[in-house]
């Protein structure tokens, strides 16, 4: 990756504004996956994001796929009771197309209260073009699998999804924590990330997806567009004698995402809250430059790694930035090299190699020795893989490897 003069220069001046608050900043609280990421969404799992996913559809590269998911760790035998989607929470696509932080369109989901734990709600969707629709959602199972039923809203071919599917993130949360640990602790010692147990599987999560048209979502800054997902909720919220919660004010936001461990891994613990309901436009502000800056110092990271991490997610606001010219195929939401994160990034990726050899100075060329998901993904929209289903009778399983 190569970066223009100008960049190079703003990369630089960035470091210098910086680098007499890098000392000040505290060791780093690191977590492991954006599920749980901060105390408000620790408590409020309906507004909990875990990923966003941004890919284009392999099998129809003039399409787009864009998908969030919520609150996570959900057990097979609990598929039905949390199985919902809030409908306080407005889950929204922010959509970068100009090149600079500033959201430039926007994708919106809100969902009709639940009527029982095995009917479908209704959710309402906005478009970039303004178009409304509504369609249902796929009604949670624990007696079998359901198929997804994305639906076709119009001429134009969009699609949509929102269920409970398989968690498709892959990752040992207790082996990297023990790595950062020993890194702190100024003896590094990666041989915790060869236990190789992924800790989400046999999990299920929520997922919303559409499959749209990149013709949508283009601008001027041509084939590239950005994107972060965000949940939010109205404020100030009344709770009725009934026992309702409603919203009654503005949008603020809960949580977002973008690109993976930023929130997670760099900011410190006491500033997560404020990150996530912070926006792109800070970022690029430096309002936690200095923080994620002082994070990678800390881990060890080289200033050239650190101005590569701030080019993708400070300087123009963390989104995950998808090449739509690049071609994507194979399996699964695509697997040739060369189209994944950090272009975009697709279920399959293994975003954790990728940033651990660059937070460690290539040092982790192995990464947490978790390469894949623990289910197979679907080869059509919307990919991910099938809820996971309560084991029959005297099974003995191993699904979970915590």
């Amino acid at each position: 990756m190569r970066s223009s003069r100008p960049k190079k220069f703003a990369l630089a001046a960035l470091a210098l504004t910086l680098g007499c608050a890098i000392w000040l900043t505290p060791a780093p609280q690191t977590d492991a996956a954006d599920h749980f990421d901060a105390p408000l969404v620790a408590s409020d799992q309906g507004a909990d994001l875990a990923d966003a996913y941004f890919f284009l559809d392999p099998n129809n590269n003039a399409n787009v796929v864009v998908a969030m998911t919520v609150q996570g760790f959900i057990v097979p035998g609990e598929a039905q009771n949390a199985g919902g989607f809030d409908h306080n929470v407005r889950y929204r696509f922010e959509l970068e197309n100009t090149g600079d932080a500033k959201p430039d369109r926007f994708i919106d989901v809100t969902f009709s209260p639940r009527t029982s734990t095995s009917s479908p709600q209704t959710a309402t969707v906005t478009l970039p073009n303004g178009t409304t629709f509504n369609a249902p959602t796929t009604a949670p199972s624990a007696t079998s699998d359901t198929s997804p039923a994305p639906t076709i809203t119009d001429s134009s071919g969009v699609k949509f999804f929102a269920g409970v599917v398989d968690d498709p993130f892959f990752f040992d949360i207790p082996a990297f924590n023990r790595f950062v640990g020993s890194v702190l602790a100024g003896a590094p010692d990666p041989t915790p990330l060869q236990r190789g147990r992924d800790t989400f599987a046999g999990y299920n999560i929520k997922a919303i997806a559409l499959l749209i048209p990149a013709t949508q979502l283009r601008g001027t800054a041509g084939n590239v567009v950005g994107l972060s997902a965000v949940t939010q909720r109205r404020s100030p919220r009344i709770i009725t004698k009934q026992g309702e919660v409603s919203g009654v004010g503005r949008y603020a936001n809960v949580d977002r995402i973008a690109t993976p461990a930023v929130n997670v891994a760099l900011i410190p613990f006491a500033r997560k809250n404020e990150y996530n309901a912070a926006t792109t436009i800070d970022d690029a502000n430096l309002r936690f430059a200095a923080s994620i800056i002082g994070t990678l110092q800390a881990l060890g990271t080289s200033q050239e790694n650190i101005n590569l991490l701030a080019g993708v997610a400070v300087l123009k606001g963390d989104f995950l930035r998808l090449d739509t010219s690049k071609e994507n195929t194979g399996a699964g939401s695509g697997v040739n090299a060369g189209s994944g994160f950090p272009n975009g990034r697709r279920l399959s990726d293994d975003v954790i190699d990728t940033i651990l050899a660059i937070v460690t100075n290539g040092a982790i060329t192995t990464g947490d020795n978790v390469n894949a998901n623990d289910a197979a993904f679907r080869n059509e929209f919307p990919f991910f893989a099938p809820s996971i289903q309560p084991f029959p009778k005297t099974t003995i399983d191993d699904r979970t490897r915590n």
